[in-house]
């Protein structure tokens, strides 16, 4: 029996671990012989159904708020102390698990270089657990991506300890390795995978509407912040956009708050759709595949997993993604309307008025015959399970009727262009 053990960088909304959970299903799914242990600070991963042969191992809570800055979220300790617990037991579950592979999500060293200890105490010979880095399409902006990425030695990790870099996206939407100017060493080791198709939800279409109330072939508005934490802006507007309609005019809209949305504003959220026709609230809902499916027209930020779902479905979509902490989902919304896949509307012109006129626009196209664009790299699951079973001598029978092999680099970047900033990684904050 082969083991996996996933880091899932965790601290700001739900998409990290739901992305985790997603490759950790299929891994168990794809073969009988293997189990996976996932590790993370998700305060929401109970939330989440976890198949046979997945268990969970819970760090202390991390928060992060919209400035990027990291504190203790539950405990009375200082940030310092959080990480080096986070640290130890880190290390105490490598050592009794035993992996044959690490997969770790987003950041080389983890979260306030919470992993390096670990990294660094692997043992030298075989058997050493294989190191494969796991990152999304898009991880922020270029300038504020490499100036990170030099500093903490991320780079340098990946040569000294990763084995592989797998990512979760197109080089067709986002070449990571070009935007974020990849040395040759560590861009060598990349592997684009695709983006993540999502499984069908769990009610069909018509059972969602029928338990919504919803009329007929009447459209349906789903309203989705993702986590929720920073979505009170959209749903706020989205409230005020609909309260300016005849009460005959609301479309009929249900609203998804997310499980981090404040007590308060929740409230708020409940009251002000209480006085509007048509609209209903839910707080947190882990199938939101069936929601979509149901819904006609989905008004959503520009999370990774969100996209992906509207991508999996071919949801008429409107966009307003988040620009704070980072930039990450402001380009993919960016790149994926001018690919013609959905709609965006920048947060600093969002008002009642713009995004009424953007849901009509989605609403009355509704009908509309023309064709339009699919995404072609699309089996990120079934890629990103065969290459971490290539790396520790699993078999897995894996359907890819496309060839999604990287794409060249249109502007490599030469050694001597290349100056990095430290030869050995060592570790910072940690334990």
């Amino acid at each position: 029996m082969k083991r996996i053990l996933i880091y899932s960088h965790d601290t700001f909304g739900l998409g990290n671990i739901r992305r985790m959970l997603e490759v950790a299903r299929h891994l168990v799914e794809s073969s009988p012989d293997l189990s996976v242990l996932v590790i993370t600070g998700s305060p929401m991963l109970h939330a989440f159904r976890i198949p046979p042969r997945i268990d969970y191992v819970k760090l202390p809570c991390l928060s992060r708020n919209v400035e990027g800055r990291y504190g203790s979220r539950s405990l009375s300790m200082s940030l310092e102390a959080t990480v080096r617990l986070r640290a130890n037991m880190i290390k105490s579950v490598i050592a009794d698990f035993e992996p044959d592979l690490i997969l770790v999500d987003k950041k080389p060293f983890g979260v306030e270089d919470e992993l390096a200890g670990a990294l660094e105490a692997l043992p030298s010979t075989q058997p050493r657990p294989k190191l494969v880095l796991l990152l999304r399409d898009i991880l922020d902006g270029a300038e504020s991506t490499q100036r990170v990425w030099r500093k903490n030695g991320y780079f340098e990790a990946i040569s000294a300890y990763y084995h592989q870099v797998l990512v979760v996206g197109s080089p067709e939407v986002f070449d990571l390795r070009r935007e974020y100017a990849f040395p040759p060493f560590a861009a060598a080791k990349v592997q684009f995978c695709g983006y993540i198709a999502r499984e069908p939800g769990r009610q069909a279409r018509q059972v969602v509407r029928q338990q919504l109330g919803v009329q007929g072939q009447e459209p349906l508005l789903l309203v989705t912040p993702g986590g929720g934490e920073d979505g009170f802006t959209l749903i706020d507007t989205t409230l005020k956009a609909l309260a300016t309609l005849p009460p005959a005019q609301v479309p009929r809209t249900h609203i998804v708050c997310g499980p981090e949305l404040n007590d308060a504003r929740r409230a708020h959220v409940h009251q002000a759709a209480s006085t509007l026709a048509n609209v209903s609230v839910q707080d947190f809902s882990d199938d939101m595949m069936s929601l979509m499916g149901a819904s006609d027209v989905v008004l959503a930020m520009g999370g990774y997993n969100t996209v992906c779902e509207l991508l999996t479905l071919g949801k008429r979509a409107l966009l307003v993604p988040r620009v704070k902490p980072g930039v990450e989902q402001l380009i993919r919304a960016e790149r994926m309307a001018a690919l013609g896949f959905l709609h965006m509307i920048h947060p600093d012109q969002l008002t009642p008025q713009s995004l009424l006129a953007g849901l009509n626009a989605e609403i009355e196209a509704l009908g509309s015959r023309k064709a339009r664009p699919t995404l072609r790299h699309h089996d990120g699951l079934a890629r990103v399970t065969a290459a971490l079973f290539e790396a520790i001598g699993l078999e897995v029978r894996v359907d890819t009727a496309e060839d999604t092999a990287p794409a060249p680099l249109h502007n490599p970047v030469s050694e001597a262009a290349w100056s990095p900033r430290r030869t050995t990684p060592v570790a910072r904050s940690v334990c």
